[in-house]
């Protein structure tokens, strides 16, 4: 039964873009077929074809942008380049393929050759976030559809509209018919996508308790290939810099820009107590000139909202809950206009609260903890289930060498934000964060799986011993 879907404009509350729910049935069964003729087709042809798709989304750029800042509700500037981001991905994906999954062949004795290659798995469910709609999928898309496998996306519930372009540049770009298929619909499709025995393999990116349940709905079929790239609690470490200016900038993109929901923005700030005043004047000064603003607003806001009213209440109610357990309040996230879901930025001191909870409150609310020696930040900082991003602001090389050594993250950085990571490394977190498939340049990894064959012309062997006469 098809059910009717809407999309919100989230900076007007406003329905701009209208759908139905997609026949799963169908979609899978021709996905089934189209696998074999897609994986027999020559790499050349492959890397022809994503080129081709990338022609096509750098020829309407401007179109996909707006699109992406109307549908999220980002600004303008941050969603240009999250389609920059979009194009990179090809040439990204097919100089890793060549890398991390070409042939490889040795001579052996007698004539025998030993031969490494890779194959695809089959067909791919990939299952996209709404805070970067088109790149975050794309990740996926193009490194599985180069391996040869075909694709069934279903963006976002949140987020279709931005789905829906995405597929229809890879079907201008002449991809055959049914080698990428979108799937719409909301987290029942979802379910019954990665439960479905016709999948080979579920891409996902999101929340940790969704990654979760798929793990375990898949938890007897160990031949599901799976890559989680889930949620962050992601620490940033203030330690001894004299560049004050310089650290409140990027504490600020590390934990207030998407408006704070991205996997790797920074949740937990922690400071040396000697510093505290000094970067909590830095930073609150440089939070108070935030601009919050709809996607197309002039001068161009630094914050969009979130993605809406239901997420803008989670935020809301997780800062109040922190507040009333013991947190002290540096600057409140409040709702900035009533009926729509824009967020100002809030910072909380946490330090003297008691059983702060490790949880991801997906939204522009950044918890602050004084510590007087390192030792106590990096416990602080490890003391989270999620394993995702970790920043270090200032100290020296030595300690630096000592935070990346101790710290528990797929992405570890020293005086750059917890966030916009590049996409020429993995991409991956720990614990709540991932199951060690880390995406990104090493997206191909889960996209192939290795074939090691021993060959030889014509058959030769005996047996020596263990016979009778």
């Amino acid at each position: 039964m098809t059910t009717e879907l809407t999309s919100i404009e989230p900076a007007t509350g406003e329905i701009f873009w209208h759908g139905t729910t997609g026949d799963r049935n169908r979609i899978l069964d021709a996905s089934r077929t189209a696998f074999s003729s897609w994986a027999a087709e020559p790499m050349a042809r492959r890397i022809e074809l994503l080129q081709r798709f990338a022609n096509q989304v750098r020829s309407d750029a401007d179109g996909l942008a707006r699109l992406i800042a109307r549908e999220t509700g980002k600004p303008m500037w941050e969603a240009e380049t999250e389609v920059q981001a979009v194009l990179g991905k090809v040439d990204i994906s097919i100089t890793a393929q060549a890398e991390r999954a070409g042939n490889r062949a040795s001579e052996g004795a007698m004539g025998a050759k030993s031969a490494l290659r890779h194959k695809p798995h089959g067909v791919m469910a990939v299952l996209g976030p709404y805070n970067f709609p088109a790149h975050l999928p794309n990740g996926h898309i193009v490194p599985a559809l180069l391996a040869g496998n075909t694709v069934v996306f279903k963006p976002s519930e949140k987020t279709p509209a931005v789905g829906e372009r995405l597929v229809g540049y890879f079907r201008a770009a002449g991809f055959p018919d049914n080698v990428v298929q979108l799937l719409l619909g909301g987290p029942d499709e979802g379910r019954a996508l990665t439960a479905d025995p016709r999948i080979d393999g579920v891409l996902f990116t999101g929340s940790s308790q969704t990654g979760v349940a798929i793990r375990k709905a898949l938890a007897e079929r160990p031949g599901i290939i799976t890559a989680l790239e889930m949620g962050g609690n992601n620490p940033l470490i203030v330690w001894d810099t004299p560049l004050l200016q310089d650290a409140a900038a990027t504490i600020v993109q590390s934990a207030f820009t998407t408006a704070g929901q991205r996997c790797t923005a920074a949740r937990r700030l922690i400071v040396r107590d000697t510093m505290y005043e000094r970067v909590m004047e830095a930073l609150t000064k440089l939070v108070d000139r935030i601009i919050v603003g709809a996607p197309f607003d002039q001068p161009s806001p630094f914050m969009g909202p979130v993605i809406d009213n239901a997420a803008a209440d989670i935020v809301v109610r997780g800062y109040q809950g922190i507040v009333s357990r013991g947190g002290k309040m540096i600057r409140p996230v409040e709702r900035k206009v009533e009926g729509l879901p824009f967020l100002t930025p809030g910072i909380v001191d946490v330090t003297e609260m008691e059983g702060r909870r490790d949880e991801e409150l997906f939204g522009p609310l950044l918890q602050v903890i004084r510590v007087s020696n390192f030792k106590a930040a990096l416990e602080e900082a490890n003391n989270t289930s999620y394993g995702l991003s970790a920043s270090l602001l200032g100290g020296t090389p030595e300690l630096y060498g000592r935070f990346w050594r101790e710290i528990r993250a797929g992405i570890v950085n020293w005086n750059r934000p917890t966030n916009g990571a590049s996409s020429n490394a993995p991409f991956g977190g720990v614990g709540l964060s991932g199951n060690h498939r880390p995406g990104a340049y090493y997206a191909v990894d889960y996209c192939n799986y290795p074939v090691a064959s021993a060959e030889v012309d014509q058959p030769r062997a005996m047996i020596g011993v263990g016979l009778t006469q």
